[in-house]
């Protein structure tokens, strides 16, 4: 296997045989008819025909509302989204002309209100003693089996962290609190340091690693340790600090933090939740939107001449949607949502401050042309779909535009809504700790066939993987197995002394 722990197939010609046979059988099984899921009325995906989610819990950390109940008749309205009661535009106002925004909101989802001055001043000190690493940890783990995919090394690593914990079993909230704030605290770290290790080890370029200055927000000392000179304006860190507010939580409903509440149900540690719903989150369907959104983009200024001529973008926007152009999905990504109707309200707030990004960045051109193919797509995937209900850009439509107004690289797309969806993970855990006790267990209903027991000899699969098994011994090299003969015989001698 050369330097590879995991084999590769195509370098395995008679290893390729076997698994291609085992491969076929899977194939030809597990496959239930769709029809069964409407006679049993399965909610696929945990949603009802119309997609809205299924009731599976009780929650007061977050709120979000796409229609207004008037005379009885649900009417589709602009969306809302509130944290701990609070509407996220007035959370968002409230911020003018002050730094910690992020941190402000952390304390408001973990202890459902809004701190006051000392309240803050005691946060802060807490997050800047929890913001380190040692030199120890991030040689001989963050840097270890680098990769393009920071995700899986954030998960890698936030497993490890549980080795350096003196009490990672004890699962009281007051424990669980303290862990929670550390890993709000260190993931930041994590993720910037991965990154720079990826960038050395895997591409041969120069590593660097700064470590946070206190003082600063976690905003700015993500800028600071990303960016090789550190230099940052005030605008940059205010917009990343807006954009990490505006993903730190969105409901229980949504992928990852459900994952929280099944994973915590379950009463294993925390960092093993927190790994959990990592996992979910590097998902496309879930936390890497935005990096479609972004491809999208690059794919429509590379086809589309003139960026401000409509009739040209909308073309070219029909041919994505008939699965003639990009990546033949037939989705405009960024458009549309689960739950939102008229608007997304983080769509909304980002979509600001992009602007006032893109004059400071004089990409104004850009912004433009996201702003025709927001107003174009809606309409257009109504069109196709003939969909009655109105499709509204969501928050991925321009995030990725603003994170690359940062000069934050793809590979750290998702782990930056990581480190903004912690905060909300965390309370969440904490809310299924304190309020729950009793493990998540959802029913499947069985639809195969009862079978009698067949002796081996008389069984017949379809598949014949023994003849392939045969095949592939016969290819195997001989001077191999007469090695492997050798092996044996000393194993068998030794085994006799």
């Amino acid at each position: 296997m050369s330097d590879h722990e995991m084999i590769n197939l195509d370098e395995m010609g008679s290893m390729k045989m076997s698994m291609e046979a085992l491969q076929e059988e899977l194939l030809n099984n597990h496959r239930i008819d769709p029809n069964l899921y409407i006679e049993y009325d399965v909610k696929r995906g945990l949603r009802d025909s119309a997609g809205k989610g299924v009731l599976t819990g009780l929650t007061e950390i977050s709120d979000v509302t796409a229609y207004d109940l008037i005379n009885g008749r649900k009417i589709p309205a602009e969306g809302r989204l509130y944290y701990q009661g609070y509407n996220i535009y007035d959370l968002v106002a409230g911020m003018e002309g002050r730094k910690f925004g992020f941190e402000e909101t952390i304390f408001l989802l973990l202890f459902g209100r809004l701190p006051s001055e000392k309240d803050m001043e005691m946060f802060k000190g807490v997050m800047a003693n929890f913001e380190t690493l040692s030199g120890r940890f991030v040689r001989d783990v963050v840097m270890k089996a680098s990769n393009a995919d920071i995700m899986n090394s954030m998960q890698r690593c936030i497993l490890t962290l549980y080795t350096y914990d003196s009490r990672p079993e004890d699962t009281s909230a007051e424990n669980v609190l303290r862990q929670c704030i550390e890993l709000i605290a260190k993931l930041p770290l994590i993720a910037v340091y991965s990154y720079h290790s990826y960038r050395h080890f895997r591409k041969d370029e120069t590593l660097f690693i700064r470590n946070p200055q206190k003082g600063l927000s976690l905003a700015e000392n993500i800028l600071l340790m990303l960016r090789p000179d550190s230099v940052y304006t005030e605008l940059e860190a205010k917009v990343l600090d807006i954009a990490l507010i505006l993903h730190a939580e969105h409901g229980g409903g949504n992928n990852s933090t459900f994952t929280t509440h099944v994973v915590t149900s379950s009463g294993t540690d925390t960092y093993s939740s927190v790994a959990a719903s990592i996992g979910s989150l590097k998902g496309p369907r879930h936390g890497g939107a935005n990096l479609k959104v972004q491809d999208m983009f690059e794919d429509i200024k590379a086809h589309v001449k003139n960026w401000a001529d409509e009739a040209e973008v909308e073309a070219y926007l029909r041919k994505i949607l008939n699965k003639e152009a990009f990546d033949r999905s037939g989705l405009i990504y960024g458009m549309g949502h689960a739950v939102y109707t008229l608007s997304d309200p983080r769509e909304v707030i980002l979509k600001k401050f992009a602007r006032e990004l893109a004059e400071e960045k004089g990409m104004m051109e850009e912004f433009a042309l996201y702003e025709l193919v927001e107003r174009l797509a809606g309409r257009l995937v109504m069109e196709q779909r003939r969909l009655f209900k109105n499709v509204c850009a969501n928050v991925d439509f321009y995030s990725g535009f603003v994170y690359t107004m940062l000069g934050i690289p793809k590979e750290l797309f998702t782990p930056i809504f990581a480190i903004a969806r912690i905060p909300g993970w965390s309370a969440h855990r904490l809310e299924e700790i304190l309020n729950a006790n009793k493990i998540i267990r959802p029913a499947y209903k069985y639809v195969g066939k009862h079978a009698d027991f067949i002796p081996m000899p008389k069984r017949d699969t379809g598949v014949d993987t023994a003849e392939a098994l045969e095949e592939q011994a016969a290819a195997e090299n001989p001077v191999k197995d007469m090695y492997a003969a050798e092996i044996q015989t000393d194993e068998e001698q030794s085994s006799e002394k």
